[in-house]
């Protein structure tokens, strides 16, 4: 019997310091609003950032795909083969993303978890911003690589690690990682002095655009488009669960990367594929990017006038340069508290605290929206007006 005191012990820990997590049940379509225990709340703690999660279109496409292939694949690919679809997904986020070729995976974590070790080991050294996204992290824990953490966004320090190391043996490759949009904070990477850094000390470059897809660059293409760097980053990860509103992970780059991947990522070759229905609707999404940049532009619109209007009533939405939009309370307690009003008077945003975010860096993080609308943003406005007045943050 496995003994439990130090969980018992864990979680009591956690409720005395305001930091048990509480998940609420949602009983509706995620969109602008959705419904918890029978009332419906503004949303603003969702990454469906175009509004695509609910989309009819999507949801025709993934009924159509399911009535001809079914549900799932039934086994990994490289067993029971692959249906055309996942073809069609990978080749049609290539375009999409203009990269030689893409490969999918179940979710955005698990494409880190396999292409990172993938492409380095125990001899080699990965530089990685220090506030890279946990599955980064894991990832590079995985692959026996030694990493070196350089400062958030600080491009003299990634130089002077750089430096500390260019004299190590010439077989041991050297890999710079970075979000390309960090989610807590929602300010953006210096990508294009990243890979100047990389092409001076001869290293692999490799982005996570989970909240850059379908926000940044023309149609939502991501930082790299963002950046007009098209063919110089090495991978390129993404997530389909954010802005294309499904599930699922890519790496996309140079086909002689992807066909590594193809060899030797072992959730690739040892995990089942992503879903039939799922892979039939991030194609329709894609197809809706690819066609038109109406949302993207409705996103940055309804961003600009939020975080406008949230920072004249007086809250500091710290470093934000895209629709993520973290409101700074500093104190978790606070932040809970703060979240807990917020839900009394019908808005869901909920608090981060450690270990997402340092501590006494605790916040609410606003997810803005293209689904919103301008009644919407208001009636949010409004409500952090009322809380915030109330619990004399401003």
């Amino acid at each position: 019997m496995i003994k439990n005191n130090w969980i018992s012990a864990g979680l009591k820990n956690l409720t005395k310091k305001g930091s048990f997590i509480n998940i609420k049940t949602i009983t509706s379509a995620v969109g602008p609003t959705i419904n918890i225990n029978g009332k419906q709340f503004l949303n603003f703690s969702s990454n469906n950032y175009l509004g695509l999660a609910n989309h009819p279109r999507l949801k025709k496409a993934a009924i159509k795909a399911i009535n001809k292939y079914g549900v799932g694949p039934a086994a990994v690919r490289t067993i029971s083969g692959t249906t055309k679809l996942h073809i069609e997904l990978e080749k049609i986020l290539a375009k999409f993303k203009r990269t030689q070729d893409v490969i999918t995976f179940q979710s955005g974590f698990v494409a880190n978890i396999a292409t990172i070790p993938t492409l380095v080991n125990e001899d080699d050294i990965i530089f990685s911003d220090e506030l890279n996204h946990a599955s980064i992290i894991d990832a590079c824990r995985l692959s026996k690589a030694r990493v070196i953490r350089y400062k958030h966004c600080d491009m003299q320090d990634l130089k002077s690690q750089l430096n500390g190391c260019k004299n190590e043996p010439s077989h041991s490759k050297k890999l710079i990682i970075t979000d390309g949009v960090f989610s807590m904070d929602g300010d953006i990477a210096p990508l294009d002095k990243i890979f100047k850094l990389s092409q001076k000390y001869n290293c692999l470059t490799m982005v996570d655009d989970a909240h850059g897809e379908g926000v940044l660059g023309k149609s939502g293409r991501g930082i790299v488009d963002y950046f007009n760097m098209h063919g110089k980053i090495d991978v390129e990860i993404g997530t389909l669960s954010k802005a294309f509103g499904v599930v699922g992970g890519f790496a996309a780059g140079k086909k002689i990367v992807t066909d590594w991947l193809r060899q030797r990522a072992r959730p690739f070759l040892f995990s089942s594929a992503m879903t039939i229905p799922d892979t039939a609707a991030c194609i329709e999404a894609v197809n809706i990017l690819y066609r038109s940049d109406r949302l993207v532009k409705k996103l940055w619109d309804n961003a600009n006038y939020f975080k406008y209007k949230i920072n004249k009533i007086g809250f500091n939405t710290g470093k934000s340069q895209t629709p993520i939009t973290p409101i700074m309370l500093g104190d978790v307690r606070l932040a809970k508290k703060f979240s807990e009003k917020l839900y009394e008077l019908g808005v869901f945003a909920m608090p981060i605290g450690y270990p997402t975010v340092p501590e006494g860096k605790a916040r609410i993080r606003v997810m803005i929206s293209a689904a919103h609308t301008k009644k919407h943003l208001d009636l949010a406005l409004e409500t952090f007006l009322k809380v915030g007045k109330k619990l004399k943050v401003i």
